[in-house]
């Protein structure tokens, strides 16, 4: 693989200055989710055209002046206000830190389930080990403690999980039913709503949720609440066993943003049992974002975060893949990938991939 990405351009001036947006970054993170969290952006876009003063903001949002005057200041050097005449207005930038859902499920997923266990990741890069995991406890893997995760932190993890995947649901449908499949395995289903979405769009599929236990106990009440147990079923494994085979005998397998939370290693032992669970003619689904298939600059750069956060929090060893990665691997596991869907949902891809 021959990598040829970014480039070195900018004047040593430039260059300077970004080194010290860097240096400060996290600082200034939380200076703009304060700004976001305490009203003061909202109270600003209300008032975008006359713009307010220090004084007014800290008298109608019951904070001190002292406390608005140094967010605002931090909030011009991020581009997020600028000041006229004493006066300070909502940017676009400021905007979208507001009021963009992508841009706030981001935000909350950095500060609550990586912000505290970041500070562990060199730790994580010399171990191969999620350092970070232990700011909520002793779990080897962020996915065993999902569901005794405060919270809060439950919130926004799932949150960001949702928000890409559900997005991408209902432009796979028509490439997942092409072959009228009847069986679907839903590998790393977590709370079920990938298939309970199939459920209610075709009652003819029987859907089958693969997870660790405690991710199939969420799903099989979310399934109950819906009134679809009897279309869809669940079965619980350790999914990283792979002395433990996968129900056999369907005719499409799905996984969704599912592969990237494992080291290359063990995708290959996941994508061999998958090979074996399958029908002779049947079809795998693998949706996921790769790093150099984002159209945006903003997409890449996510990716590459979000990368991070397998390394110190989730596992220690896995990643948003380069495409080329997860190509090898398919064929390594005795399948070829027979199509290729660009462009679905947020910035994913699909592969149908078919046994060689």
């Amino acid at each position: 693989m021959g990598y040829n990405y970014g480039n070195d351009d900018k004047s040593a001036l430039q260059a300077k200055y970004d080194a010290q947006k860097i240096a400060f970054a996290p600082i200034m993170f939380q200076a703009s989710k304060a700004l976001r969290d305490l009203g003061i952006l909202k109270y600003l876009l209300k008032n975008r055209r006359k713009g307010a003063s220090i004084e007014t903001i800290a008298s109608e949002l019951k904070l001190s002046e002292y406390g608005v005057k140094v967010l605002l200041e931090a909030g011009i050097s991020l581009e997020m206000v600028m000041a006229k005449e004493g006066l300070f207005y909502i940017t676009k930038t400021g905007y979208f830190i507001l009021s963009d859902e992508l841009t706030k499920v981001n935000m909350d997923f950095t500060h609550d389930v990586n912000y505290l266990g970041m500070f562990n990741l060199q730790d994580s890069i010399k171990n191969g080990k999620p350092e970070g995991l232990k700011v909520f406890g002793k779990w080897d893997t962020v996915y065993e403690a999902l569901s005794e995760l405060p919270e809060k932190v439950r919130e926004s993890w799932f949150g960001f999980d949702h928000y890409y995947s559900d997005y991408a649901f209902p432009e796979v449908l028509p490439h997942i039913f092409a072959n009228n499949p009847k069986r679907i395995l839903d590998i790393g289903g977590n709370t079920g709503k990938f298939s309970i979405f199939c459920a209610k769009n075709n009652p003819d599929i029987h859907m089958t949720i693969l997870d660790l236990p405690g991710q199939v106990e969420d799903a099989n009440k979310n399934i109950e609440d819906e009134g679809l147990s009897a279309n869809i079923s669940t079965h619980a494994l350790n999914l990283l066993d792979n002395l433990i085979p996968f129900p056999k005998a369907h005719d499409a397998i799905w996984m969704s943003q599912f592969l990237d939370c494992f080291s290359q290693e063990e995708i290959l032992g996941l994508l061999n049992r998958s090979f074996d669970a399958l029908d002779e003619n049947g079809s795998l689904f693998i949706l996921e974002t790769y790093w150099d298939k984002q159209e945006f600059p903003a997409s890449t750069y996510s990716l590459h975060a979000t990368s991070l956060y397998f390394t110190a929090i989730a596992n220690g060893n896995s990643q948003m893949y380069h495409s080329d990665d997860m190509k090898k691997l398919v064929e390594k596991a005795g399948m070829y990938i027979e199509t290729i869907y660009e462009n679905i949902g947020v910035s994913h891809t699909l592969f149908k991939c078919k046994k060689r």
